[in-house]
């Protein structure tokens, strides 16, 4: 059974290190960035199973960071995290071809 590759995109330190600590306590292989440049430096480079990005994101939107992973791997699911507030951007997201949308907060 191959293990589960999971990349975190979320500008928020204090949430990417604990839920990349949480994921790898439950056997999956997470990495976690808090750039867009960054994740789709780590996207070119890696074989995800799937990727979770923040749409608040500083120097790109969600939506444009969302559109460029799926420019370099069209393939890969991306599940995209939005406040409470802004369900509106998930739903859209989700048109823009996110597989789903998670709303924050949430338990892992």
């Amino acid at each position: 059974m191959s293990v589960l590759r999971v990349l975190l995109v979320d500008d928020e330190e204090d949430l990417v290190n604990p839920m990349v600590e949480r994921l790898r306590l439950r056997g999956v292989a997470a990495d976690g960035v808090l750039t867009g440049n960054d994740a789709i430096a780590r996207v070119a480079e890696n074989e995800y199973d799937v990727v979770v990005l923040d749409l608040k994101m500083p120097g790109f939107s969600g939506h444009e960071l969302l559109a460029r992973i799926k420019q370099t791997r069209p393939n890969i699911p991306v599940i995209v995290m939005t406040g409470h507030s802004a369900i509106r951007n998930g739903e859209q997201a989700v048109k823009e071809d996110a597989y789903d949308y998670l709303v924050k907060p949430f338990d892992i």
